[in-house]
């Protein structure tokens, strides 16, 4: 698969970053007692996991075929996205659980300060990460990649609210804010892992791809030059990376072999070129006209 190198390279930085972000709010959280920070970082302790699934994902999603194998490792990738949703839909559980019981309970927090530095300094890394992810995701076209980006970018939108919770509560002396901002952080997680959860379910069942695609593609068989007379029944699908077709090529019938052969060997190579990731299979049929106007008179139509 192409851009493999870009691929991996990224999910690397993902984990480095993830890995880095974790310790440090980690450690601010058990000093400062704030369910704040501590939901913060188990939510970039699920990054990690969630960034080293994806590296191993994007590696072997990018094997060749093989016997085993016939179209490719590329549903490595969509059985990571699945894999991420579950374990982010938990980690949000236990962050409202969690939350929950110290509401109750009651809250005591102290050095308030080095944690919204914390906080601060998290949002920052979190959206310079997300937007190389997201950069190299589309340009590469990895579901995989996409998803982390998105890890990534509700860690911003959730520091910012957890660092608002965490200045109300030095100024107002409402120490309930915390686990009410956290309760609020998890539900948000585990709305965003559904939206996960129905974009990997995509790939297992098979769903097109999207209309621009299949316009892409319909648009590069019209303008193909050759001895064309139409096509049908083209058929999509994506396997993580991957985007799976086939279709039938309607040729003239006066054609050698090795002409149509060639006429679909071109169609397919250049439909790879124009759309990242393109695996696709042409099947041949002749013309079926009783009264044949000649090869010199054959022009494409769309069945």
């Amino acid at each position: 698969m192409p851009h493999a190198n870009t691929k991996l390279r990224a999910a690397r930085a993902s984990i480095a970053t993830a890995s880095g972000l974790a310790i440090l709010k980690l450690i601010t959280g058990l000093t400062t007692g704030s369910m704040a920070v501590i939901s913060s970082a188990v939510d970039s302790l699920l990054d990690i996991l969630m960034s080293g699934v994806n590296y191993l994902a994007i590696r072997q999603a990018d094997q060749p075929a093989d016997q085993s194998h016939p179209f490719g490792h590329g549903k490595y990738e969509t059985v990571a996205t699945l894999v991420q949703s579950i374990v982010i839909t938990l980690s949000g559980s236990w962050i409202i659980f969690e939350s929950i019981r110290r509401l109750l309970d009651g809250v005591e927090l102290s050095h308030l300060g080095g944690g919204m530095a914390v906080l601060l300094f998290s949002t920052a890394a979190s959206w310079a990460i997300a937007r190389h992810l997201r950069k190299v995701g589309k340009a590469t076209d990895s579901s995989a990649l996409q998803a982390d980006s998105l890890h990534f970018a509700m860690d911003v939108y959730t520091n910012l609210v957890l660092l608002a919770g965490l200045v109300l509560i030095s100024f107002l002396n409402l120490p309930w804010i915390d686990p009410a901002l956290s309760i609020l952080v998890g539900l948000y997680i585990i709305y965003e892992a559904f939206k996960l959860l129905r974009h990997g379910l995509r790939d297992v069942l098979d769903e097109e791809l999207p209309e621009g695609i299949k316009q892409e593609i319909t648009s590069l068989i019209e303008t193909h030059r050759g001895d064309l007379i139409g096509y049908h029944n083209l058929r999509t699908r994506r396997a993580g990376s991957q985007k799976i077709m086939d279709f039938h090529l309607t040729v003239c019938k006066h054609l050698t072999i090795k002409e149509a052969h060639d006429i679909a060997d071109d169609l397919e190579k250049k439909i790879e070129r124009e759309i990242l990731g393109s695996d696709v299979t042409i099947h041949i049929e002749p013309c079926q006209r009783l009264e044949c106007p000649g090869r010199q008179a054959c022009h494409l139509e769309k069945d």
